[in-house]
């Protein structure tokens, strides 16, 4: 069984929401970013999602694309990517997930990428600009599936019922819902459109949802129970970092984990 399901089943003997915390690989530098990784973990999150960075990152908000800047700049590449997190493999027992975007991957060679990725124990990939037409030529996510890891479908509040029908058909382990339209690290509201939508998601894929993109605070994460299954918190870490260092991610963390308490199902 995959690393994923495995959690879920947990998150859902324990009724609570589960927690995926973000990191781009190599910022502010390969030392730095261990560190920040391992606080991660240490203090309650459930998944990592370790984005290995792009020059052109699309679907990100100015936080993060300065990171992904600051990361290649300091050397980080995709090699570089697979040996930090077999670094962290010798310490973490949690679900990885890497996020890319698919250039790096095509350019990597799919087979290739995702034999790393499962020799590294990966469990899931988040590729934010490839649409499931592309997978007739491309054969990634058959490619992913055939070492284990789980193509992580993203979908947004623009997707259509169509839209999702088709990504239904390629989803696994969970599907990742953007909150609202923009990039990331801009704020979410909880509102009635929001829970709609994810309701609506979730009826037709049939799988749980992951919150992303904008959130932040504890009382988000409070007013999403019994709407989602698992929240993502990625811009907010590097910005705790960037004003407090370790120490403030670490707190930061602990708060967002102890919010995921209490009932986290529908």
């Amino acid at each position: 069984m995959n690393a994923i399901e495995k959690k879920l089943i947990q998150l859902k003997k324990e009724n609570r929401l589960g927690l995926i915390a973000h990191a781009v690989l190599g910022y502010p530098n390969m030392e730095k970013s261990l560190e920040i990784i391992n606080s991660l973990i240490s203090n309650g999150s459930d998944f990592l999602e370790l984005q290995i960075p792009f020059s052109d990152p699309v679907a990100d908000g100015e936080t993060i694309m300065k990171a992904c800047e600051v990361a290649l700049k300091s050397g980080m590449n995709t090699d570089e990517a697979f040996e930090l997190v077999g670094n962290l493999r010798r310490a973490v027992n949690v679900p990885i997930l890497l996020m890319a975007y698919y250039n790096t991957i095509f350019r990597y060679g799919i087979k290739r990428f995702c034999k790393k990725a499962k020799d590294l124990r990966v469990s899931g990939i988040i590729v934010p600009d490839i649409p499931p037409e592309e997978e007739i030529a491309e054969k990634f996510i058959t490619t992913s599936l055939e070492y284990d890891i789980y193509p992580i479908r993203v979908v947004s509040p623009s997707s259509s019922i169509n839209r999702l029908e088709i990504n239904a058909r390629f989803a696994r382990g969970f599907v990742y819902c953007i909150s609202h339209f923009g990039v990331t690290g801009t704020k979410t509201v909880v509102d009635d459109r929001l829970t709609r939508y994810l309701q609506r998601v979730k009826q037709i894929m049939k799988l749980p949802v992951a919150v992303g993109f904008g959130l932040s605070k504890a009382e988000q994460i409070e007013a999403l129970k019994g709407v989602a299954d698992i929240v993502i918190v990625g811009s907010a870490i590097i910005k705790n970092y960037n004003e407090g260092g370790i120490k403030q991610v670490s707190s930061f963390i602990k708060s967002l984990k102890e919010s995921t308490m209490g009932k986290g199902y529908i």
